[in-house]
């Protein structure tokens, strides 16, 4: 198992928590600490007489703390885990305590009910799909159906007025906008999400934000409203599309496809996945949203996993950048499909992420950007497969990408990575960019991140040839 400190600041429902947790890192806070290769537990003394019992389940991993904190996982849990990550050795070895016992019993008694649920309920869908073939009662499906058809023909009502507001627009001119207008956009917004298409709200008010940001605002707001009135086309056109076509379509409007679909149908790739990068990003309520890039050794695939957690809580699995993971993982329909769910992983399917990577992801023989790219270009392989995926699909919203021989230098509009007589402007807050060029150091380094079309957003750094990276991303 291969812990690092990042992965578990990851985990960290905020960045309060992970600033507590690192501040609990001290072993004399710790009178009992112990770990086994199921879990990891201990005492942690807090403000009053009795000692907070933390405990730790790697399959997840899990958290539970007898402390009062509505966070999860909270301080201690982090904290545990992270004092983990640095030295293992401050753990004891040995039988765990009976309320680390009793509490993991308790855990595989829950997941082991939870499958046989789970069987139950797919041997009684079964047997009620061959009950309504032999009766030829097909009136759930019908009514799935409808329900399904009548989303539709609202959206694409929606569309239709969407498409007319746009003209509207245009015809005025951006010069004529005001702040009232503007507002008025976001009228429009809620309409589309009245509708059941929320996608088409959230572009619209994405548009509206650039409105007199930056010296080429109007060209930057014309695009994103050619990119909504080739939406309204498509969806005029839906039924016409290819079926992939049709799912990015459904992806647009915000119709989100159930992940039990995507297990039961989605294209499967068993590989070794290495992690690029991680970001978590703090949303409106409350809500964080973890984005894991991950690329196939075997495949050469890239892959999107996307989580959000509510309320405090934190998330399951902890990917680690520049670690390796053999999982089987099921992929969204559409035409360039980034975005999966991890279907199979050899033992427990939430397993803390293990390994090393045997080669660094762009070395990789069958990798979208690799060594064998013409050294003059190097970034060449990476537009390429940018532009197909664009080509395909073009509202995706997020690229990923690995562009070696990155030399990070500061200009009069910020820092921008260089290669061969090309740049890309970064998306980087002041203390991350200078950490990024003192990594470099003046040298070229090997950078993995997200472009969305304007803007490099680096997560990963290495100076070398692959292996644990020398630079990530922090959670701010």
């Amino acid at each position: 198992m291969s812990l690092t400190t990042e992965g578990v600041l990851a985990l960290a429902p905020d960045e309060a928590s992970a600033k507590a947790a690192r501040g609990l890192t001290s072993p004399a806070k710790w009178p009992l600490l112990g770990a086994n290769e199921a879990a990891a537990w201990g005492e942690c003394q807090g403000s009053g007489s009795k000692p907070y019992q933390t405990q730790v389940d790697f399959s997840g991993p899990a958290f539970k703390c007898s402390c009062p904190s509505r966070k999860f996982p909270c301080k201690h849990g982090l904290a545990l885990l992270l004092m983990r990550a640095q030295d293992a050795s401050r753990f004891t070895a040995g039988q765990p305590p009976a309320w680390v016992t009793d509490w993991l019993a308790s855990r595989g008694e829950r997941a082991e009910k939870k499958e046989e649920r789970d069987r139950d309920a797919a041997r009684r869908a079964e047997e009620r799909a061959a009950e309504r073939e032999a009766s030829g009662d097909d009136s759930a499906a019908d009514a799935s159906h409808k329900r399904e058809t009548q989303r539709w023909q609202r959206i694409e009502t929606a569309a239709q007025e969407l498409q007319r507001w746009l003209a509207d627009q245009v015809t005025r001119g951006f010069g004529a906008l005001d702040a009232s207008s503007v507002q008025a956009w976001q009228t429009m917004a809620a309409r589309m999400v009245d509708a059941q298409a929320p996608g088409l709200g959230q572009r619209l008010l994405a548009a509206a934000a650039v409105w007199r940001q930056g010296a080429d605002w109007p060209e930057r707001l014309l695009a994103r409203f050619g990119l909504l009135q080739l939406a309204t086309e498509a969806i005029a056109r839906r039924a016409s599309l290819p079926q992939p076509v049709q799912a990015d379509i459904r992806t647009l409007c915000g119709w989100p496809m159930d992940q039990a679909e995507v297990l039961a149908s989605g294209e499967r790739v068993e590989d070794r996945w290495t992690v690029l990068g991680v970001v978590v990003e703090e949303r409106e309520g409350r809500l964080l949203e973890r984005r894991v890039w991950l690329q196939g050794e075997r495949s050469g695939r890239r892959a999107w996993l996307l989580e959000h957690a509510h309320g405090g809580k934190g998330f399951t699995g902890l990917w680690s950048a520049g670690t390796t993971v053999p999982a089987t993982l099921a992929f969204y329909p559409g035409a360039a499909p980034l975005r999966a769910i991890v279907a199979e992983r050899p033992g427990d399917s939430h397993a803390l992420a293990a390994g090393a990577m045997s080669q660094a992801p762009w070395q990789l023989p069958h990798a979208q950007a690799g060594a064998s790219a013409d050294p003059a270009h190097p970034w060449a392989p990476e537009w390429d497969a940018m532009a197909a995926r664009v080509g395909a699909n073009p509202f995706v919203l997020l690229h990923p990408m690995v562009l070696t021989h990155a030399l990070p230098v500061m200009t009069d509009t910020g820092l921008t990575l260089t290669s061969a007589g090309q740049s890309v402007p970064l998306a980087l807050g002041e203390q991350e960019r200078w950490l990024l060029m003192a990594v470099a150091g003046g040298h070229p380094l090997t950078v993995a991140g997200e472009w969305d079309g304007e803007r490099f957003r680096p997560l990963t750094a290495w100076t070398g040839d692959g292996g644990a990276p020398d630079w990530t991303r922090t959670l701010a």
